[in-house]
Parts: C-alpha cells; structure tokens; sequence
C-alpha cells in the first residue's frame, strides 16, 4: 500500500507549573492510502490529540507530521485552513451541525468556500444524502431527526466532495448498538470504494473491529498496534 501520512517522533506537552504533562510522548506511525485506521484508548491516552495533531487543529511541541508530502505542522493558519478544505472531512461524535439549517444546507455549506454554484452545491448534497438514505429528508432540522440520521447527515457532510482523508472522532458515540453498526458499516463502505483514508479515534472495542489496523494508545504512548485480518460485511460484500 503507499504510505500517505507519516508521524516521525511525535510529541505535545502541557505545562503545569513546573509539571510537565505528556499527551503524546514520542509517536511514529505510518498510515496507508485507502487504509480504515483506529485510534483505541480510555480517556485521556492521547488519541484525540494525535488527530487534531494530523488535522492541523493543534501543533505539536516537537516532531513531524507529513501528509502527502505535506508537513502539516509548519503550515500557517492560513495554509492549514486551506489544505483541510482541499483535503479532510469530519465526522464528529456530537454531530456538530447548524440547527437552524436543513440536512441539504447543513451538507452544502463547506462548498461554498470552494467556489461552487449553488445548484452544483445543492445538487452535490442531495446526491450524498440519498446515498446514506435521507433522500426523504433532505428538507428536514436536525430537531426533526433522530440521532442515527443526524450522524448520517453528518457522514454525508464529511463526504460530499470525495477528501482524501475523513477523521472521524468518537462517531458511535452518542448512539445505541444497531444504530453504531448502521454508521459503521456506512462510513467504511464509503471510505473503502472511494479509496479514502478512514481515521476512527474511539474508546470502544466493537467499533474498533472495523479497521484495517488498531492502533493501541496510553498515557501518549502506541503500546501496540493490531492488523485486523477478520472479515468484515460491509453494505453486503465481504471485505478484509
């Protein structure tokens, strides 16, 4: 597989006083192109903060983030807003969507900033909408939406113009067992037939089982790393 994100001896430190704290102490990690990879630990084992590290949302206080040959971690703010327009979508575990706007529109809103006509925005939505099955409520608030199709809202959202990477940060969260699985299922069915690269931050097993690698976080630390060879059904295709 080609190599699409290399971490080199990663680390950000908080201090305290004279107390140093650790949320990441010395990463190295490659990840792969088209690769569904977990990031697994308990609170406060530093997943969270190696994905707002990969997504820009954070620097590190020493180290190296590169993607696509991109070193993400001397970009600007300026640069960093535009590569994750051009390249990254969010699935977040509180949805995070404007309550005041309808699925369509919610959906549609992150086109604007690349320039889209709003009939090739809307049209663009409508199309992921129906593929994650809210072709019927499209014009719907999220008030009006239970929390499974809030996140599907949220999955087409991440989506709609196909980025390369989709960080997704404790995506079951808020949802019950079936509903989790339907997401699941849903966003690494999408990831795998468009090529994408999936990257899950979770605390929970069972949604871990979906990636094709486990990565095993404490204390800012990889305490191992897992290659899950079991076979996985996907929208009805068996996948390894």
């Amino acid at each position: 597989m080609e190599e699409f994100i290399k971490i080199k001896n990663l680390s950000r430190i908080y201090k305290m006083g004279k107390e140093k704290i650790y949320a990441l102490n010395g990463i190295n990690l490659d990840i792969y192109k088209g690769e569904i990879l977990c990031l697994l630990g308990t609170s406060g084992s530093g997943k969270s903060t190696l994905l707002n590290m990969m997504a820009g949302l954070d620097k590190p206080s020493s180290g190296e983030i590169i993607i696509g040959g991109v070193h993400i971690e001397k970009l600007n703010e300026v640069q960093v807003t535009k590569f994750r327009q051009l390249n990254v979508g969010f699935v977040f575990q509180s949805y995070n969507l404007i309550s005041s706007l309808n699925a369509l529109d919610n959906v549609s809103l992150g086109l604007i900033f690349k320039g889209l006509k709003k009939k090739e925005r809307d049209e663009m939505s409508k199309n992921i909408l129906e593929k994650v099955g809210l072709g019927e409520r499209i014009y719907h608030k999220p008030s009006e939406m239970s929390g499974g199709q809030q996140q599907r809202v949220s999955i087409a959202r991440a989506f709609v113009d196909a980025p390369k990477i989709v960080f997704a940060d404790e995506p079951t969260g808020n949802l019950d067992t079936k509903t989790s699985m339907e997401v699941m299922d849903l966003m690494c069915s999408m990831a795998r037939r468009n090529n994408q690269t999936l990257i899950i931050v979770t605390h929970d097993i069972e949604t871990s089982v979906y990636a094709d690698r486990i990565v095993d976080m404490r204390d800012g630390k990889i305490t191992g790393i897992e290659n899950n060879k079991s076979k996985i059904l996907l929208s009805g295709e068996e996948t390894i």
